[in-house]
């Protein structure tokens, strides 16, 4: 299901203060079962528009559009996951997986059968009854990520998932996160400071820039799936990474050629 961000202008206006452009003028396209990744500075809106995206944030002028369908608002056919886990701390893995498909009226006697496919997918099979203190980092971001593929969505919006994790721990779940979109070919827009990730992930890479929040430049990533170790250490892999550093870094240095 592809995605479509049409004339996006997100502005915050707060009392005594200069209004803040998020996002000026933002046209995207995001092809169905694409893997497009956003990059830049802080304050740059990416997340911003993710959240216009999701239905979270209303835009100030512009529309976006999902399978053709305006997004007016939050809707199940969209999956959101944040860096943060926001799992119940109360429920189990299981139970946690299972809250998405019981507000969707799932029938009990097809849970189990759902939660087990998707603990299996990211490899919390062993851990159904484990509650999230109990778990690492990178487990209870595998859960967040079950939960979300759970009610099987058609769009995957992330914000960040790995960016609190140490980094075998984040190359491990990139791992996972491509070997699971590998079955599932769900559209995932893909939120990350990391451009050594971006191009191990993405398709595209979307670059932006802050003062006003848009899009510079939009990186094409040469690389064959299925992506491997091997496919780090590739002269194309080294090439895309050298382009994706020159764009995000040409507005901090005034323009300039890097």
């Amino acid at each position: 299901m592809d995605i479509r961000v049409d004339g996006l202008t997100k502005i915050f206006t707060k009392a005594r203060t200069p209004p803040f452009v998020a996002l000026d003028d933002v046209d995207l396209a995001c092809g169905g079962g694409e893997i497009v990744a956003l990059v830049g500075p802080s304050g740059c809106g990416k997340t911003t528009l993710l959240n216009v995206i999701a239905g979270l944030t209303e835009p100030t002028s512009g529309h976006v559009t999902v399978d053709g369908v305006a997004v007016t608002g939050p809707g199940p056919e969209r999956g959101v996951i944040f860096q943060q886990y926001a799992l119940f701390p109360w429920m189990t893995v299981r139970e946690n997986v299972e809250f998405g498909l019981r507000l969707r009226g799932v029938r009990r006697s097809q849970l189990r059968g759902v939660v087990d496919h998707y603990l299996e997918l990211v490899g919390l099979g062993d851990f159904p009854d484990t509650l999230p203190k109990e778990l690492s980092g990178g487990m209870k971001q595998r859960c967040a990520i079950a939960r979300a593929y759970a009610v099987q969505p058609v769009v995957m919006l992330m914000d960040e998932p790995f960016g609190a994790l140490d980094a075998m721990t984040r190359v491990t779940l990139q791992e996972q996160l491509l070997d699971t979109w590998g079955q599932e070919r769900t559209t995932i827009m893909f939120i990350t400071h990391d451009v050594d990730e971006a191009v191990y992930l993405a398709r595209r890479v979307v670059v932006m820039a802050s003062n006003p929040g848009r899009i510079t430049k939009i990186i094409d990533v040469d690389l064959p799936y299925p992506r491997t170790q091997e496919t780090r250490l590739s002269e194309a892999f080294v090439a895309s990474r050298a382009t994706v550093w020159r764009e995000v870094w040409r507005p901090m240095v005034g323009g300039e050629a890097l």
